[in-house]
Formats: C-alpha cells, structure tokens, sequence
C-alpha cells in the first residue's frame, strides 16, 4: 500500500474525515485532498450561526501543522474537473491532473438557485465561509432581511438576524418551516418560536421577483404583496456537486430522487476503484433503498466505514442511528433516527417552547426530535435504534 496514491475529492469534513481515517489504519502511502476552496478543511455548521453574528470568522477544523505532520498533500483552490476512470486520472480546473490507484468523491452540496433572479448587491446565498463573511459585512441592526427558505438553515439564518436586531420575513412555500423533514406538526412548533421572537412567519408563499437599482430594494411574493428589503438570503435546498462527473460513467441517482453518487453500504461505486461518502453519496441502506444522508455526524461514520473496506478490513458496516441538531435562539433542535413528513407524529411534551414528539410507522418508533431537551432525545437512542412499539412509549 505504501505505493498507492488515493485522491480524496473534496476538502470538506468528510473529504477531511477520510484523510485522517486513512493515517489512522496505517494507510503510508500518497494521500491527497483536493478542493476547490483556498481555506484549509473547516466547519460549516457555524456559517449560519455564530460566523454570520460575528462570533468568529474562523472554523477551521486541523491546522496546516497537522497535513504537514501526516503526509496529506493539500490541493486548495482547484476543484476536479473530471475523471477518466479507465485511465485512473482526476482532471483538475486549471488543466493539471493527478493519477490514482483508489478515488474518494465526497464533493458535497451547492444551493439550488432559483431561475431569473436578477443581479443585484444584496442577493445571497450561503454555502462557503466566503458567503457568510460577505453577508455578515453587510447587517446592521435595523435594516429588513427576506430569507426565502424556512428549511435548517433559513431557520438558523432567522434566528441569527434576529440575534443581530435585523428585522425578519422568513418565507416559505410550503405549510410550515421544516415540513419536508420534520412534517407539519413539529414544523408549526418551529414556527411557533420565531414568531415569538420577532419573526415575520410567512407559509404557503413564494418569492416571485426581486427588484433595485445598484443593490437589492423590493421583493414581490406570490401572493402578489410587495415589501422593502435590503437584504435577501435565498435557502432553497441543495444539490449534489456531480457535474464534474457526467461523462466519467461513474452511476448517478436521479435529480428526482435526491441525485447523488450511488453507492453500496460501503461507500464502493459500481466503477472500480471509486468510492464516494457524505452529503453527495447516495449510500445502499437497510430499508433497499438508496439516500444521501446530510448529517454532519455521518461523514465521520463513513469514512470509518469506506477508509475500512478500502484497507481490506471489509466487515460489516454497524448500523448507525442518524442524528442531526439546529441552534435556533437557545434552543438546540435534536433529531434521532429518520423522521418523515408523513410519519404519524406524536407530540408528548410541549411547554410552549421546548418540546417532544416520538415518529412512528406501522406502529414502530423511526425517530425522536426535541426542542431544548437534550437528554430526553439522546437517552432514546436504543428505543429508536431498535424501533419500539410506540405505544409502549405513550403508556
């Protein structure tokens, strides 16, 4: 192995995750992490909370001491271009290749943009460390900000403007903020806590159009009513970052199922010598069906997994229960195992902030999620894991 080179594509957490596996299971050969940023490996999480107040403006997540320390080669700056998968070479952006004896995409997620918006100072959206610096150089208490998008992180974004005496319109399209992941019933409780915080909760309304001179000024709703802003944050959902893909005959899954790069419960591809983990893999799971998973929790979960199998310890995965959390205000949002919007939901504690609500289908418990109550939601984790009877739960 000490004359291998593995390419890991995508200097995120879970590019980062990789690396660091591959040194711990004694993996001496060439290890090199390329990405498209100029900033070493950092958190994102943070972006929409406390790099966006102003808290810090540094995530970083290993120092350049620590890729010098283990021998990872660090290509910052250039994303991939493409890969010949017969010839085993990765085309970078600025014409440069590199060869690889085993490939690990785990390029991530880019905003989705919704068409025809116009360019205008103002418009943003957040993905990079980049974009959340800029749109923090840009609030000050008083002024309006429309964030188009109640999921995760229009929420975070909400509360964090909030935080900063920024004046908010929260819009989203559908019932509730959070309704495609947490459902209606826990998503009119999130609701419920902006609006008590100052929140301006807009559902079942779209943004139309955007309008200015030199930086965004108006924004017009489907509903056909106009406001002031100065600043809009659009949070519409993800894609998976696989163009670079399209003719490397690497299999994709479909956009309308969530896209992605397919993969067994391993982390392998159908194309040998490619593996692919994190928020852009669409890993093989217990239920049959193949789904990305955009926990941060999971990519260091996988990258044991792919890391593993890649160095020959091929055992069976250990089944993992998801969990993901949000900071909104103080409350730390907590979810445990694989809520549905049409999971049956059932809410057992509700002190008109913090909350509990058990998921079931067919009668077994699929997740948990709690507002402000960590240790109610953490000590299910076997009960979800197992997936209970939730009767036994409700008494």
């Amino acid at each position: 192995m000490s004359e291998k080179t593995i390419v890991v594509v995508g200097a995120g957490l879970a590019g980062l995750r990789t690396a660091e596996e591959l040194r711990l299971g004694g993996f001496d050969g060439t290890v090199i992490l390329v990405g498209n940023e100029k900033h070493l490996p950092y958190d994102r999480p943070p972006l929409s909370k406390d790099v966006v107040r102003g808290e810090t403006h540094d995530t970083t997540l290993r120092p350049a001491e620590f890729f010098e320390e283990n021998k990872i080669e660090l290509r910052l700056g250039v994303g991939a271009a493409n890969v010949d998968t017969a010839a085993q070479r990765v085309a970078l952006a600025d014409g440069g290749e590199i060869a690889y004896d085993e490939l690990v995409i785990a390029t991530g997620l880019v905003p989705k943009r919704i068409p025809g918006l116009p360019e205008l100072a103002g418009i943003h959206e957040l993905r990079t460390m980049d974009d959340a610096l800029t749109l923090r150089g840009e609030l000050a208490e008083g002024q309006k900000a429309l964030v188009v998008g109640a999921g995760f992180i229009g929420c975070e974004l909400a509360a964090s403007f909030r935080k900063l005496g920024v004046d908010v319109i929260l819009l989203e399209p559908q019932p509730t903020p959070l309704a495609g992941v947490l459902g209606q019933q826990v998503g009119e409780l999130v609701a419920r806590l902006h609006r008590e915080e100052g929140v301006d909760v807009r559902c079942g309304v779209g943004l139309d159009s955007l309008s200015g001179d030199d930086r965004v000024r108006s924004a017009k709703l489907s509903d056909g009513s106009e406001l002031d802003v100065d600043v809009v944050v659009v949070g519409v959902g993800s894609n998976p970052v696989t163009e670079w893909l399209a003719e490397s005959g690497i299999a994709l899954a479909d956009r309308s199922a969530g896209g992605g790069v397919l993969a067994d419960e391993q982390g392998r591809t159908g194309t040998p010598h490619v593996w692919a983990l994190g928020d852009v893999a669409a890993w093989q799971h217990q239920t049959g069906r193949q789904k990305r998973v955009e926990h941060w929790t999971s990519a260091g979960e996988q990258a044991r997994v792919v890391v593993a199998a890649m160095l020959g310890a091929d055992t069976a995965p250990s089944a993992q229960v998801p969990y993901f959390w949000s900071d909104q205000y103080e409350i730390k949002i907590q979810a445990l195992g694989t809520p549905a919007a049409d999971d049956d939901v059932h809410i057992v504690e509700d002190d008109g902030r913090k909350f509990l609500a058990y998921y079931s289908r067919e009668g077994a418990l699929t997740a948990v999620v709690g507002a402000g109550l960590p240790g109610k939601v953490m000590k299910t984790r076997m009960k979800v894991a197992n997936g209970v009877p939730v009767a036994e739960l409700l008494g």
